[in-house]
């Protein structure tokens, strides 16, 4: 028990340290042995647990970046009232936490998407499906949404979801080499216009 503990323990500071530098540094310009170096691992050490650096990556996409993508703007969307405010405040509160951390590099999931998306097709589906998580449960939220009368009937929930993922996308590149405060000061304010836009009218009674 105690040697898996300690195997494990060993394969979360690798995936750790692994997943801060390839944020840092880009996946392709990060190699074994600046991670190892890091840890002061030997190599052995590093193919006794992972058979190559796209295995180690693949390791950290699901192990980590789907764990922290799913607490972050996923998780929070299960909430049995309108969807309206809850997007708003997920997405408020993300931005907040990108907003105070001196080391951000822009959205991991949308950074590693980019760099992959010419070669290692293998490793850019897991990071799809991340997205993909993301967009369904935003697209069931929408929906429901609608059911329940929050929603205007005309509104179309697959679309609304790819503009918003897509503009998130977009503010948090923005962030990362920007003004991170202005900047999210500005996007949540006109999020929360665009996302009333699509309140079900209420009806006047007379």
């Amino acid at each position: 028990m105690d040697k898996n503990r300690k195997r494990m323990e060993t394969m979360h500071r690798m995936r750790a340290k692994g997943l801060e530098l390839f944020y840092q540094k880009g996946y392709h310009a990060t190699s074994i042995d600046d991670i190892l170096n890091e840890l002061s691992l030997s190599k052995g050490a590093f193919y006794h647990h992972f058979k190559s650096k796209e295995d180690f990556f693949i390791s950290i996409t699901q192990n980590i970046i789907m764990q922290k993508v799913y607490a972050l703007l996923v998780e929070p969307l299960a909430q049995d009232k309108s969807p309206i405010p809850i997007i708003i405040d997920t997405l408020n509160n993300a931005l907040e936490t990108a907003e105070h951390n001196s080391m951000d590099c822009g959205f991991m999931l949308g950074n590693f998407m980019t760099e992959f998306k010419r070669g290692e097709n293998g490793v850019l589906q897991y990071l799809k499906d991340i997205l993909k998580v993301w967009e369904i449960n935003l697209i069931s939220a929408l929906k429901n949404g609608k059911s329940d009368g929050h929603i205007a009937r005309h509104v179309n929930c697959e679309e609304v979801a790819t503009y918003i993922i897509s503009s998130y996308m977009g503010i948090r590149t923005m962030m990362a080499s920007g003004n991170a405060k202005m900047l999210k000061y500005q996007y949540i304010q006109q999020l929360k216009a665009y996302m009333h836009t699509l309140e079900q009218e209420k009806e006047t009674i007379y």
